[in-house]
């Protein structure tokens, strides 16, 4: 079973590393399922619009709910999450070489969300990656055991250990796992 973990400093950092190792992944060749997010600021307040794209058909869904400008409580519109959940569901179904999870977060803590599509992959054999955050690291740990890495925020070390973990068409095929 191979499950990593990425956590980097600085607001949207994690995200955007996700988001460039999943374009790197597609580019290898890979099968790529899972969510990448993207944060929109909203001008004037401590908030942003949090969307995630569903891999591999791009399908973006507004994740965040709103409020009011006075909230400060999780946004998170679960009914939106659940749906990601169903789409990278499906396509973990059609098969996949890499599973990309924006966050473990709250829900997945909790035993929900992406955590049933977490280990079903991880018992077929594919390289699973999260993002993680402060708040839900110990879950994640009592999740994960001693089975998960936690992988420097640094563009190389995803890239060696995409290519540590994943095999990629050496000949055109779609034929990843008889040739890897």
């Amino acid at each position: 079973m191979i499950l990593a973990a990425l956590q980097a400093p600085g607001r949207g950092e994690t995200n955007r590393l996700l988001s460039d190792l999943a374009a790197e992944a597609r580019t290898r060749g890979l099968r790529v399922v899972g969510t990448v997010q993207v944060n929109h600021t909203i001008a004037g307040t401590h908030h942003c619009d949090m969307d995630v794209q569903v891999l591999p058909q791009g399908q973006i869904l507004r994740i965040s709910q709103s409020l009011g400008t006075g909230s400060r409580g999780c946004r998170l519109d679960p009914s939106v999450l659940e749906q990601a959940v169903q789409l990278v569901g499906d396509a973990l179904a059609e098969g996949a070489d890499l599973l990309i999870v924006n966050k473990f977060g709250k829900h997945e803590a909790e035993g929900r969300g992406f955590r049933d599509l977490i280990a079903e992959a991880l018992m077929q054999g594919i390289p699973v990656i999260v993002g993680l955050n402060d708040l839900n690291a110990e879950a994640f740990e009592a999740f994960a055991g001693d089975i998960a890495q936690m992988l420097p925020p640094e563009p190389a070390a995803l890239s060696d250990w995409l290519a540590a973990h994943t095999a990629t068409s050496c000949c055109g095929c779609d034929c990843h796992a008889a040739h890897g």
